[in-house]
C-alpha cells in the first residue's frame, strides 16, 4: 500500500454546528475508529486530495496533535450540490487484526480478442479484499492474454496470496466485446 500522512487537530466540542464552523474555515471532520478508543478530529481539507482523487490504496499515517496511528480510509461523505468533502472515517489499523479495503484492478497483458478486433471492457475497477495490513496488493493484476472475443474473466480466476477476495467469484472482471461489424462478418 501506498504511504500518506495526515496532521490533524482533536476535537473539543462534537456537534452540527461546530462542524459546520470547522468546514467553514477549510478543515474536514473526521473519526478514527477500530483502535481501544474512538478519536474525533479535524485536518485541512487540502490534505485530503491526494488520498481521495485517486484509485490507489494508502497507509495513511495520522499525526493528531503528537499522537500517531495508522489507518485506511474507510468512508467519506461528500456534499450533494458542490461535491465538496464533509467527513472522513478512518479504521485504525491494528497488528494481528484483518481489514476490508477495496483494491483497484490491473489489466496485463494483449487480449487475443483485442487483436482479432474485438473491445476490451474493464467491468469492475476494484474489488473488495479482507487480509491483514502488510498483505494487501498495491492492486490485483489480471491476465487478459488469453482473452478471446466474446469471453471474460471472472473473479474466481484471480489466485490471491494473503488475503481474500470478497467480491462475487461469478462476477467479471474484464471482458472482450464483439463490434457490430465483426459479429457480421463471424456469422457470414
Amino acid at each position: 500500500m501506498k504511504k500518506l500522512e495526515i496532521v490533524g487537530y482533536k476535537r473539543a466540542n462534537l456537534g452540527k454546528s461546530e462542524s459546520q464552523d470547522l468546514r467553514a474555515q477549510g478543515y474536514i471532520p473526521s473519526v478514527l475508529y477500530g483502535g481501544k478508543d474512538q478519536v474525533h478530529f479535524y485536518a485541512p481539507s487540502i490534505l485530503f486530495r491526494e488520498l481521495l482523487y485517486t484509485p490507489d490504496v494508502f497507509e495513511v499515517t495520522l499525526n493528531i496533535e503528537g499522537d500517531i496511528f495508522t489507518a485506511i480510509l474507510q468512508e467519506t461523505q461528500f456534499h450533494p450540490v458542490n461535491d465538496s468533502l464533509l467527513h472522513a472515517d478512518f479504521l485504525e489499523i491494528v497488528e494481528g487484526k484483518e481489514i476490508k479495503v477495496e483494491v483497484p484492478v490491473k489489466l496485463t497483458g494483449a487480449s487475443t480478442g483485442v487483436m482479432k478486433g474485438g473491445k476490451l471492457n474493464l467491468k469492475l475497477r476494484k474489488l473488495r479484499v479482507q487480509g491483514l495490513a502488510k498483505n494487501i496488493p498495491d492492486y490485483i493484476e489480471v491476465d487478459v492474454t488469453t482473452l478471446d472475443l466474446g469471453k471474460s474473466v471472472k473473479v474466481s480466476a484471480i489466485q490471491p496470496e494473503g488475503y481474500v477476495i470478497l467480491s462475487p467469484s461469478s462476477n467479471p472482471v474484464a471482458s472482450v466485446e464483439i463490434p457490430r461489424a465483426l459479429r457480421g462478418q463471424l456469422r457470414g
